[in-house]
């Protein structure tokens, strides 16, 4: 679990880190953390399963209650240390539940965003062999 977890937020970073030189790594690391929280996602319904805890449905009071937290301005940790601290496994597990969701839902957004970037403006190759074949043509026109 901590590994998918991980592997989620340092495939974010890195992604974002790539933005600027290929889209398309950026893409791809995304989506591998979109992969590791499925997975983190799948290991916490696995905990719930073994020991016979309910899993939140997406509409009750207490799932509801989390993603209404994550919509504050301030949101940080700090906003859910409290629960993490004084609350059963179970209903960790589920706010970890409803917080993945919410992760898996941006991240949805920004592939989405990121492929239609790339299909309207292409890869850095791309640009930058444009660009060069720019150069020649305005070179070629300079020694008519």
């Amino acid at each position: 679990m901590v590994q998918a977890a991980r592997s989620g937020k340092q495939n974010i970073a890195e992604g974002c880190m790539a933005s600027g030189t290929s889209k398309e790594t950026e893409i791809k690391l995304i989506n591998v953390a979109r992969a590791s929280l499925e997975e983190l996602l799948q290991d916490y319904h696995d905990f719930l399963r073994t020991h016979n805890q309910p899993i939140w449905e997406k509409n009750s009071k207490e799932a509801l209650y989390v993603r209404e937290l994550g919509r504050s301005q301030s949101e940080a940790y700090t906003t859910y240390r409290e629960f993490v601290e004084t609350r059963s496994a179970e209903v960790i597990a589920n706010i970890a539940i409803c917080l993945i969701h919410q992760a898996n839902y941006l991240l949805d957004r920004q592939i989405s965003a990121l492929e239609k970037q790339f299909i309207q403006e292409g890869g850095i190759r791309e640009r930058m062999t444009k660009a060069r074949l720019e150069v020649r043509k305005h070179q070629e026109k300079g020694k008519k």
